[in-house]
Formats: structure tokens, C-alpha cells, sequence
């Protein structure tokens, strides 16, 4: 399968992953669905070494922790959001890594005292932000607005992440090892959250059956995004991703009855613009192995 095409497919894996996580957000908190998810992750992905014939074991045992701390965050905030949002929304407010790592750059220029600071890149961040603005306008109205900002954080979480997976591929890490320690790391946070919120019976085949979905979905859409990355070209396979935002769309109304206003249509178009803008911009200054995809799903 080409490039292109895994990307498209990815992105409809993580929507239809939304969907399940959306449904299992009714018998479910937040941490045991990850922990599921998590779960499901590890065995895959170790039958997926063994099948390859490469091996779990890692001499960057701290990297993965940091990574999968990030990550893990993200992936928590993001379902949370999920499960209180419309589906379009919390995936857009997600898709906003990208506009986050442009405002890492533009802020670690001034830190370092860089004379240049790129001003297309502080155009992506104003136009990011003025799309959120729009987005968590509605929100407030329907008293979400603390949603919608659990929501923007996973995206900046998942910025943060980015750095991690960008320097682990940089050491020579299979992407199998890094799914499997954030599975890892999953399985871990989900299991601490049960502390808290205890643990839900499964009462009706329906719940493990969305539990086991969301793990499926997830760690497939994730390897064949990661591979897309790798082999295609950066911009269109972020052009791509953006149908993740589309496909939730589609599934929320039909699914959910979900009713998006202008204003909520009018910041997505302006999320993705600036996450295009931001891709194009950082994939030109970027080294090869730094393409990975920012999406914690």
C-alpha cells in the first residue's frame, strides 16, 4: 500500500477509534479504557516483533519512560475530551500538536536570543489560536468550556511527545519498540487511575468488545502512520491526517446527532490551515528522520 493510502486509512482507523472510545466513555472512566487500550497494544506489537524477528529489548529505557509519560498524558486528556465533546471537536483540538511545535520553535528562538524568528511561523500560531477561539466559543455556551481545554492541553502534550519519538527514531528505534513501551506505559497510568475510580465489571459483551476495538484501531492506525511517515512525503501526508478531522465529522452527525455550528466549522478550517502551514514550514527545516506523526491515538 502506497503512502497516501495508509494515511487515508489511518485516519479513518483513529475517527472510527473516536467512535469506540466515545461509546465505551459510557461504561467506562477515562483511565480504564486506556489501560485497554494499552493492553491490547502490548500484545500486539509483541507479536508483531516476533514476527519480524526483532526483539523488545532497549538500551534507552529512560527515553521510552519520558516518551510514554508525554504520550500517555496526552492520550488520557485527549479520550477525557473524547467522551464530553463532539467527536469533531476534541479531534481538532488534538490535531493542534502541530501548531503547538510551531510555538516551541518561535519560543526557543527568543530563548536562545535568535535574531530570526520566522514570521511565517507566528502566522501558523495566530491563526491556530484564533481557530480554537472559535471552536471554544460553543463550548462555553453549552458550560464545556473545561472539556474543550482538556481537550487543547492533549494537543500540546502531544507536542511534547513528538520531541521524544523524534529522538528515539534518531537513535535507531523500531517503531514496534516505541508502540510497545507506550502501550507499556498505558497499561501502567491506566492501571493507577483504577486506584481512584476502581474497576467497571463487564456486565454486557458490548463493553470489551469496544475495549478491544479501541486497542485494535488504535495500534494499527498508529503503525501505518508511522510507516506513511516514513516512506511519503511529509506535507501530503499531513495534508491526509487532516481527514481524521472530516471523517469524525461525518460520524458524529450521523452517529451522535452531533450539531456543529459555523463558528466550530469556521475554526477547524483554521486549525488545519495552520497545521498544514506549520508541517510545511517545520518539514523543510527538519531532518529526514524527524517526520514522524505527532498523533498520540
Amino acid at each position: 500500500m502506497s503512502a497516501p493510502w495508509m494515511m487515508v486509512l489511518a485516519s479513518l482507523l483513529f475517527a472510527t477509534m473516536g467512535v469506540c472510545v466515545k461509546l465505551a466513555s459510557a461504561h467506562y472512566a477515562t483511565g480504564e479504557i486506556v489501560f485497554y487500550r494499552g493492553l491490547t497494544g502490548v500484545l500486539l506489537m509483541w507479536g508483531f516483533a516476533r514476527w519480524q524477528g526483532g526483539t523488545l529489548r532497549t538500551s534507552l529505557a529512560s527515553m521510552h519512560f519520558w516518551r510514554s509519560l508525554s504520550g500517555v498524558t496526552a492520550l488520557c486528556l485527549w479520550f477525557y475530551a473524547i467522551g464530553n465533546l463532539p467527536l469533531a471537536t476534541a479531534m481538532t483540538l488534538n490535531y493542534m500538536s502541530s501548531v503547538w511545535m510551531a510555538l516551541f520553535l518561535v519560543g526557543g528562538a527568543i530563548m536562545l536570543g535568535s535574531q530570526r524568528v520566522d514570521g511565517r511561523l507566528i502566522a501558523t500560531i495566530l491563526l491556530g489560536f484564533a481557530g480554537v477561539g472559535l471552536i471554544l466559543r460553543p463550548t462555553i455556551e453549552q458550560d464545556q468550556l473545561w472539556h474543550g481545554l482538556i481537550g487543547l492541553l492533549s494537543g500540546m502534550i502531544s507536542a511534547t511527545a513528538y520531541l521524544q519519538v523524534t529522538a528515539l527514531g534518531r537513535a535507531g528505534e523500531p517503531e514496534f519498540r516505541i508502540v510497545f513501551y507506550f502501550s507499556c506505559g498505558g497499561i501502567a497510568a491506566g492501571a493507577l487511575t483504577t486506584l481512584w475510580t476502581g474497576i467497571t465489571p463487564h456486565r454486557t459483551l458490548e463493553g470489551p468488545a469496544l475495549l478491544l476495538a479501541v486497542g485494535l484501531l488504535a495500534t494499527v492506525a498508529q503503525l501505518l502512520m508511522t510507516r506513511a511517515y516514513g516512506t511519503g512525503r511529509t506535507l501530503v501526508n499531513a495534508s491526509l491526517q487532516y481527514l481524521g478531522i472530516a471523517f469524525a465529522f461525518v460520524y458524529g452527525v450521523l452517529l451522535f446527532d452531533e450539531r456543529i455550528t459555523w463558528m466550530s466549522l469556521a475554526g477547524m478550517v483554521l486549525i488545519v490551515a495552520a497545521g498544514l502551514g506549520a508541517s510545511l514550514l517545520r518539514s523543510r527545516a527538519a531532518p529526514a528522520d524527524a517526520t514522524q506523526s505527532t498523533f498520540e491515538g
